[in-house]
């Protein structure tokens, strides 16, 4: 077994990007980084290579195992073909002995196996910060219900979006009961330049969001869905989510992907009924 570091983005965009597009929608967030690194059109905050952890373990049959972390993100990782091979965990384990590793968020299996071996190493604990399912969409359900109109987020919705956005990332994390007050507008007018946010209008009154992120070859990633609490329990999330999957899959695109939290069963009995199907599990581990 091999390991290899690398410096440059775009010698491991070269090396790993053909690989991880064997499972494009569970490779999603891998993807998408590489992508911006090699692009390189965005450094702001992490998107900027220079601080990347980017690393491959290969054979004779070529690479194995890949890795990628974008300080302060936790390191994913994609065993080759799905094929769990211990040698490989165990090189890529004693290659990063050097370098601080928050956690790891990647596909179940290999998520476990990756941090009961390098916990046990390092004399740390893992614990599990969320447990995720993957879906991907081919067509939209014909049959669910849409209603209401959507369109892009904009300057004009400030008035609103900057607490939707904190609300939404106080649900994401476990325990949180209290949002942040948005005080500095520019992050939130960074999030609405990308032109990929979109809110559900009923009756002209902004009621719930969504939005994309990552673009690949074939598929796109969906998210960032946030609908205040007093509107919930109407249908609006699951016609927003609906519509622009839609226009994803209009624009050429052939699979919308997301992920969803295992603890909300709210949320993944509504992307069923739209037309998502599962592609696998995801853990997101924290070490301590």
């Amino acid at each position: 077994m091999r390991f290899k570091l690398y410096t440059d983005v775009h010698e491991f965009y070269k090396d790993t990007y053909g690989i991880l597009m064997r499972h494009e929608a569970q490779n999603m967030i891998s993807l998408g980084n590489i992508i911006i690194g090699h692009e390189g059109k965005d450094k702001t905050g992490w998107r900027d290579p220079v601080n990347w952890l980017m690393a491959t373990i290969s054979d004779v049959n070529g690479i194995q195992l890949t890795a990628v972390m974008t300080p302060p993100h936790n390191i994913t990782l994609y065993a080759t073909d799905n094929i769990i091979n211990s040698d490989a965990i165990d090189c890529m384990i004693d290659g990063l002995k050097d370098h601080e590793i928050p956690g790891v968020t990647t596909e179940k299996v290999l998520a476990e196996y990756f941090a009961e071996k390098y916990t046990a190493q390092k004399g740390l604990t893992f614990k599990t910060t969320m447990s995720q399912r993957i879906y991907e969409l081919k067509a939209v359900n014909p049959d669910i219900k849409q209603f209401g109109v959507v369109r892009l987020l904009d300057e004009k919705d400030m008035y609103f979006f900057p607490y939707w956005v904190e609300a939404f990332n106080a649900a994401n994390i476990y325990g949180k009961t209290e949002m942040s007050i948005p005080q500095d507008g520019k992050s939130y007018r960074y999030q609405l330049s990308g032109q990929k946010l979109y809110v559900l209008e009923d009756n002209g009154i902004p009621v719930s969001m969504a939005g994309y992120t990552r673009e690949m070859q074939t598929a796109i990633g969906v998210a960032f869905v946030y609908t205040p609490p007093y509107y919930r329990g109407k249908g609006y999330a699951s016609s927003c989510v609906a519509q622009i999957s839609q226009i994803a899959l209009d624009k050429g695109f052939t699979k919308c992907v997301l992920y969803t939290d295992l603890l909300n069963p709210i949320s993944n009995s509504i992307y069923k009924k739209i037309g998502y199907r599962p592609v696998c599990d995801s853990l997101m581990l924290e070490f301590k």
